[in-house]
């Protein structure tokens, strides 16, 4: 059995943001077992899974993908959005737009320290969309 909902992430400065408890805020209730996948729907900001003890990780993720991928390059062509639109097309495709996350129990099956992330990459952005697909 399939299920789909699709919901609105509340809007977050750039950076790196948890966003495990309001993920969950926003699915149905679980199956015993199956599979959750997580598609974001913008090109400028991403989700991956990392850890979730220590709020360090959050910036120190941040300073290394500003390191990874700079803003005003001299050969970016595509800069009429801002300085920092190419770089986030660019980060978003390195972090990625999807995540797929085990269900075991009526529970995400995630390790003790993590958590799922919001990766926003732009300066200032709205509310992001979430399309969450329930495999069981």
């Amino acid at each position: 059995m399939v299920s789909q909902n699709e919901f609105s992430l509340q809007a977050k400065r750039r950076g790196f943001h948890l966003i495990t408890n309001e993920i969950l805020q926003n699915l149905p209730e679980l199956p015993e077992s199956g599979l959750l996948n997580l598609f974001i729907k913008h090109t400028s900001a991403a989700l991956t899974i990392n850890e979730n003890a220590d709020p360090d990780v959050l910036d120190d993720m941040e300073r290394i993908f500003n390191q990874l991928v700079k803003e005003r390059e001299p050969y970016y062509t595509h800069t009429l959005e801002g300085s920092d639109d190419m770089p986030a097309h660019a980060k978003s495709t390195i972090a990625g737009v999807s995540l797929n996350i085990p269900i075991t129990n009526g529970k995400l099956n995630m390790g003790m320290w993590q958590g799922i992330y919001l990766c926003e990459f732009r300066n200032r952005s709205g509310s992001r969309k979430i399309v969450a697909t329930i495999i069981s």
